[in-house]
């Protein structure tokens, strides 16, 4: 047990905001996205600021780092998000924090998970300075910078909701080894940013600690710095407004980057960058060359994919043939398996943008609905590594995704 300055306030429910496309909306498709809302901080405790001392665990010792202890120093406005592909220069932070117009800046690292078909990023940070970036009321919420650096996940009530399990904890992948954090707090994120985790955590989760840097410009209009900053940091790079991310859930303007993380999705996919035009996602070219294919396989006849997806779907159909249940599948009603595309109504990327996923016998397999698919056939999947979106808690029985990569021969 460690003894820390905070709020009295409950556990892991003390600030909700739903930030709707903010914070990369949780929303399922046939509800409406979060509308971006306020609540105050509960008034049935002490506020942020008194002096009672509330005992806060320490819920993963083996993940924490040295407590924050109370905020000093001013706020500053979370104005531009880089995010690079492997960890960042010295020499180059130097450079832009010499930049006219940046008026600090915080390093911190980024990676993208993917849960129940939607590909959140994951912020691991110091909590100490990262707070800096958030609004006032979050920033002195001290009991919750206490319990991510115990150990703890900061993330969205939408986000919790939806994947938290009953005992309050989000495993952050589908591989075997995905490690599970504790929701300790529930508080709005900044813009792009659905969960936010302490640095000890970023091994285990596959993701870099200073891949990403937090930029303000304080009193200067973010845009003002984004040519000569791009000039600077190279294409390499996403530079993202968030100022404009807080609007409409991403920049538009901007080269965006995903880095999935795990054994499976962080192997196949890579780097991926895209941009959105329109609303729909353009990944690069040379990403689609290098890992798209169309191909046969079993029963669907001529597919489009993930050129790793294949021989594991093969497997599994041809497995479903010899097992007497092809009819099972409806050819007629197969809904394709690569489609750059964002989950509806929100800016999340789906695994169907990897070419990861496929959806079957549609019309019959709906979300939020137990769903019509043979179990024999869900089995089938399951065996030759795939998860069925019928196991999720808000259910998409059509939907079968790679999960696990297996030795196929």
């Amino acid at each position: 047990m460690r003894v820390r300055r905070g709020a009295g306030v409950a556990t892991a429910v003390a600030l909700s905001l739903l930030l709707g496309a903010c914070s990369g909306s949780d929303a399922p498709e046939d509800e409406p996205p979060a509308s971006g809302g306020t609540s105050d901080v509960p008034t049935d405790g002490p506020s942020p600021t008194t002096s009672d001392t509330p005992v806060v665990p320490v819920a993963d010792p083996a993940h924490a780092v040295d407590p924050p202890g109370e905020r000093e120093g001013r706020l500053w406005s979370a104005d531009v998000l880089v995010q690079w592909d492997k960890p960042l220069d010295d020499a180059l932070v130097k450079k832009i924090d010499k930049l006219k117009g940046v008026a600090h800046t915080e390093r911190i690292g980024l990676g993208q998970v993917s849960l129940e078909n939607r590909v959140l990023t994951v912020a691991a940070v110091d909590p100490g300075a990262y707070r800096h970036f958030a609004r006032s009321d979050v920033a002195d919420f001290q009991e919750g910078w206490d319990r991510v650096a115990g150990g703890e996940m900061s993330t969205t009530k939408a986000v919790s909701k939806r994947l938290a399990d009953k005992g309050g904890s989000i495993t952050l992948g589908t591989d075997d080894d995905a490690p599970t954090l504790h929701v300790g707090a529930l508080t709005p994120q900044l813009p792009t940013v659905d969960m936010v985790v302490n640095t000890a955590w970023a091994g285990d989760i596959g993701m870099a600690t200073d891949n990403g840097l937090l930029i303000s410009t304080d009193d200067r209009t973010p845009a003002s710095i984004r040519k000569p900053l791009e000039r600077l940091v190279g294409k390499g790079a996403s530079v993202q407004m968030l100022d404009v991310a807080s609007r409409l859930g991403l920049d538009p303007d901007a080269r965006l980057t995903a880095i999935p993380t795990g054994s499976t999705l962080g192997t196949l996919v890579g780097t991926y960058s895209y941009r959105v035009a329109g609303g729909q996602v353009q990944p690069d070219p040379a990403w689609v060359a290098a890992n798209i294919r169309t191909e046969a396989v079993p029963i669907l006849g001529s597919v489009t994919c993930h050129k790793d997806l294949f021989p594991q779907l093969r497997a599994a159909l041809l497995e479903v043939q010899q097992q007497g249940l092809a009819d099972k599948i409806h050819v007629g009603e197969y809904a394709g398996c690569y489609y750059p595309r964002f989950i509806a109504n929100t800016t999340s990327l789906s695994n169907h943008a990897f070419g990861l996923a496929l959806d079957l016998n549609v019309p019959g397999n709906q979300r939020g609905t137990v769903g019509e698919m043979d179990r024999s056939v869900v089995a089938i999947f399951k065996h030759w590594g795939f998860a069925w979106g019928g196991d999720w808690r808000w259910t998409d029985p059509m939907h079968f995704e790679l999960a696990e990569v297996k030795r196929v021969g």
